[in-house]
């Protein structure tokens, strides 16, 4: 007897089943429905309670009478993390849980490669999988609002169109391996500053135009079988308690039929939380059947607080997904089986870092590197051999192996220049007072390695600087404190650039950083980003040539703080646990590009080795009505002499706007790879109904008829071509 059978006889789903057509085709939603029926029904209220919180700190309870097993859930969102103990945070002291570890989200969106959301996707499902894991605790896409914010390395972009786009690729590909995701934090996690206490609000329009986009995306588009409910309070209540994002906005108008579960500690109590919709309440402190959706809830179910129909809709949610994903049900045995660490994986984790890198200045043509003119490297810099795939908290990776950037370099190099490392800057020891220990300045450089690493550079032909940031600044539980270069790199940087003019600065970090005091030093800077396993060969084929960079801004890079919108406005990080996004829908590149502040980098900018040259747009008509969908056609040529990829950008403004619109919103963009002096056609399409705004008076999305105004460039900044069209 097959274990389906047996499945089915124990459960008592024989007969039910016996009446669907064919177990090879996936379940219809009336079978789903039937078999969800089933299993209630044969359920006690104990049992169902037991479903609704974790008995462990990443598993859930299951019925093992009925063939439930435990829900196995799982961190993160670039790489399965290591094995801890039932119940606590330590690790279990697994030798065969070491994963494959990807580019954080910032460096996946830089690639503005939905295939390469794919690609990572897949790879991620398939380890989930050999894992025994059900659920992927990713991906985030809350929006990038501050440049202190210290997870947001774990999120896409500051725009929703390019974080809805790279998620929902990312979203498909992972649950085709049958694993669900959870995407996260709903809604507006956007500092980790208080992020247990902080209250947010903001305007109906940034919530519907701004924060909200890439969740909707995500359900609608990618099919998202599970949700994560912040930390925060938004408008004045718990997002985990709150009936308008659980109810109203998730179920009501998403569509949404899976599982809403907590983050981990976000619940704060039983009878509200059950009501507004939450299913499942992972991370408490305490013993677990003292979770708010344990014994306290099954009392305020037998109390009347709670009807029992409330209960069985989380349970049928949760067996839904369980359905979905082949955890249980007629199709257990055709679940996908997984596989680990293998050299597919490990290539697409090199092919996104590669794809990631962003190339910011190049002046004089010194990358790539020509090793025929040069005897001597200088490598300098603690991000050159420090690790990084452990550090950030939940989204720390127990990484097979991680190439360092000077590891790489040595390799592939060591054979044609000698390469000379010496540390350049370190994190220094706290400070000791009156038995006390406090944080030193991180500010100011290290005297002796400072000269050590001028007496390098100055005997190099060559300098490669490896610095930026760590996961102490960029880190999921605290923001950054400033957005300087933290250990006194800036002043090695301005020094070294003194003795050697051949200088390339590489940052290594997930969010931006105050480059104003090096960026016009020195001829080549580079952004590297946490880029996972394979961050050391992508880097050093970026410099050397043997890649072509085609990485691209997922954010803007201010010259200062205060050019931030949520900074220039004071109102980051709140008042008394209240932020209010007074800058509204204008964030990001919004706010840069419609107040005409010039930013260090704008969004979408990244340069190449070769040269492109984008044709002039024609559009498929002039006049649009409002079902209509605007075509744009134009050739992307490859002018130079190497292979290249450019991302062409689409934007779209509404001059004549009722309201206060930016200046222009991301709405298409095509990344297209191109040998030398080859030419494409591509065509954009931009629904009309995707030009419009959230009208707050009549709650709707409005279209309103006359010009709009079309902008074609490989950046927000460089726009080169501009025409206009009309909705009527």
């Amino acid at each position: 007897m097959t274990s389906v059978l047996k499945h089915l006889l124990c459960t008592g789903l024989l007969l039910v089943l016996l009446l669907l057509p064919s177990l090879a085709q996936p379940l219809s939603s009336g079978e789903e429905e039937k078999l969800i029926k089933s299993y209630l029904s044969q359920m006690t209220l104990a049992e169902k309670v037991g479903m609704l919180h974790g008995n462990s700190k990443f598993t859930s309870t299951g019925v093992p009478r009925l063939n439930i097993p435990e829900w196995h859930l799982s961190d993160g969102p670039h790489g399965i993390r290591e094995e801890i103990q039932r119940d606590s945070w330590n690790p279990a002291g697994w030798t065969d849980d070491a994963s494959t570890c990807f580019p954080t989200a910032t460096a996946l969106a830089a690639t503005w490669n939905p295939a390469l959301a794919q690609l990572e996707g897949e790879a991620l499902g398939e380890e989930a999988r050999h894992r025994k894991k059900d659920v992927l605790l990713g991906p985030g896409v809350n929006i990038l609002r501050t440049p202190l914010g210290g997870r947001g390395f774990e999120y896409l972009s500051e725009d929703p169109y390019l974080t809805s786009v790279m998620a929902v690729a990312w979203i498909k590909a992972v649950q085709s391996r049958d694993v669900a995701v959870s995407v996260k934090h709903f809604l507006a996690n956007n500092q980790e500053h208080e992020r247990n206490r902080v209250d947010v609000t903001m305007s109906e329009r940034a919530l519907r135009e701004i924060y909200l986009p890439a969740f909707r995306a995500a359900v609608m588009e990618g099919g998202a079988l599970t949700v994560m409910g912040a930390y925060n309070k938004f408008r004045g209540v718990w997002c985990c308690e709150n009936p308008f994002l659980g109810r109203t906005l998730l179920r009501n108008e998403f569509g949404f039929q899976g599982v809403y579960l907590s983050d981990w500690g976000g619940v704060h109590t039983t009878v509200e939380s059950a009501l507004a919709g939450l299913d499942l309440e992972m991370g408490t402190n305490g013993a677990y059947n003292s979770y708010f959706f344990a014994d306290p809830l099954l009392l305020a179910v037998t109390q009347g607080k709670v009807p029992e129909s409330v209960v069985n809709e989380k349970v049928s949610n949760i067996l839904r997904v369980m359905l979905r994903t082949k955890v249980i049900g007629p199709e257990v045995d055709k679940r996908f089986p997984g596989s680990f660490n293998t050299p597919e994986h490990q290539a697409a984790a090199y092919k996104v870092a590669s794809e990631s890198v962003v190339l910011l200045r190049n002046a004089g043509g010194l990358l790539p590197l020509n090793f025929s003119k040069l005897r001597s490297v200088a490598v300098i810099g603690r991000n050159a051999t420090h690790k990084q795939a452990a550090g950030g908290q939940s989204s720390g990776i127990k990484a097979l192996y991680e190439v360092t950037p000077l590891e790489a370099m040595q390799k592939k190099w060591g054979s044609r220049v000698r390469i000379d490392y010496v540390l350049g800057y370190d994190k220094p020891e706290p400070v000791v007072e009156n038995g006390r220990r406090r944080p030193a300045n991180d500010l100011v450089a290290n005297q002796k390695l400072l000269q050590e690493a001028v007496e390098t550079a100055r005997k190099a032909d060559a300098v490669i600087f490896v610095g930026g940031l760590d996961h102490d600044y960029d880190t999921e539980g605290s923001d950054k404190p400033h957005m300087e270069l933290p250990y006194g790199q800036v002043e090695v940087i301005q020094e070294i650039s003194k003795v050697n003019p051949n200088v390339v600065v590489v940052i290594v970090g997930g969010s931006p950083v105050d480059m104003n005091g090096i960026v016009h030093r020195v001829p080549a800077l580079v952004w590297a980003w946490f880029n996972g396993m394979e961050a050391g060969n992508a880097l050093a084929d970026v410099l050397d040539g043997k890649v072509n960079p085609s990485g691209k801004l997922p954010f803007t890079l201010p010259s200062s703080l205060s050019q931030s919108p949520a900074h220039a406005l004071g109102n980051y990080p709140g008042k008394n646990l209240k932020v209010h996004y007074e800058e509204d829908i204008f964030v990001g590149y919004r706010w840069f590009d419609t107040k005409q502040i010039q930013p260090l980098f704008p969004f979408g900018f990244g340069l190449s080795y070769t040269d492109f040259v984008i044709d002039q747009p024609s559009l498929n008509k002039k006049v649009y009505g409002m079902a209509d969908r605007v075509q744009v056609q134009l050739t992307v040529r490859n002018t130079g002499k190497i292979a290249g990829a450019e991302t062409v950008q689409l934007y779209v403004g509404d001059p004549q706007a009722s309201v206060p619109r930016p200046l222009k919103e991301l709405k298409a963009f095509a990344k297209v790879f191109l040998q030398p002096g080859e030419s494409r056609k591509i065509t954009l399409t931009v629904p009309v109904e995707h030009c419009a705004f959230f009208e707050e008076k009549s709650a709707k999305w409005v279209v309103e008829p006359g010009e709009f105004m079309l902008y074609v460039g490989n950046s927000s900044r460089n726009i080169v071509h501009a025409k206009s069209f009309n909705v009527k």
